[in-house]
């Protein structure tokens, strides 16, 4: 089967971010007076929408903040590492070409938010291949839901059916599924701990974009040029 689009996560997937936002999240609760604690990351549901995960944040820590205000300083804590110091990941601003010079669709399937999204790939240069947007700020359910995939899907006009949908994440790859894509995992060290349970779920699974672009070639009828 040719498949008509791809849809990829951000974080951890497009994006070397995810020790980012682990600090982040740490430096947030030290300006308010908050010890971090040792399990701060293991009771964060992985793949919790933008909005999600400033509530969660509220209700644990009872902040007085509003959820949007989270949101908004979250924000501008990373607003400068994402135009300046968050890196592509190796291999993927090729494959985003080679993807676009051959009429694919590409979409965008994140927990993070439009703003984010839109400034991390600006700042690459990529953002103008996107068309198709789910994001964690969208009154939408996040992963491991499928909604965030099924919206990118609808704005791309094609069935969920005639999609990839590339992940590192557990509930991603779990949210694609759900969604009834043909899902490829690809590896970030942060989600280690569950890689066997990734691989497992994945339709097919990658270490890296070297090993991916070439299985493209026949799924969406390319020539990747690998």
């Amino acid at each position: 089967m040719k498949y008509q689009a791809i849809i990829f996560d951000l974080d951890g997937t497009l994006i070397d971010s995810m020790q980012l936002w682990r600090q982040v999240d740490e430096e947030f609760l030290q300006k308010r007076g908050i010890p971090v604690p040792p399990d701060l990351f293991d009771l964060l549901p992985q793949g919790n929408s933008f909005i999600q995960t400033a509530q969660h944040f509220k209700d644990r820590f009872g902040l007085g903040d509003s959820v949007e205000s989270i949101m908004q300083e979250w924000t501008q804590m990373v607003r400068e590492h994402y135009t300046k110091g968050v890196p592509l990941k190796p291999g993927v601003r090729e494959l985003l070409d080679q993807l676009a010079a051959s009429g694919v669709r590409i979409g965008l399937g994140t927990s993070n938010s439009m703003e984010l999204a839109r400034l991390v790939l600006s700042a690459h240069g990529v953002w103008h291949y996107f068309q198709g947007w789910g994001t964690g700020d969208m009154d939408l359910r996040g992963k491991p839901f499928p909604d965030i995939f099924l919206r990118s899907a609808q704005d791309l006009g094609v069935s969920p059916q005639s999609c990839i949908a590339v992940e590192d994440t557990l509930s991603g790859v779990t949210a694609a599924r759900a969604a009834g894509m043909r899902v490829y995992a690809i590896y970030d060290a942060d989600s280690h701990p569950f890689w066997d349970q990734i691989q497992a779920l994945a339709h097919l699974s990658f270490e890296d974009y070297n090993s991916l672009s070439p299985i493209l070639q026949g799924e969406l009828g390319i020539n990747t040029g690998a």
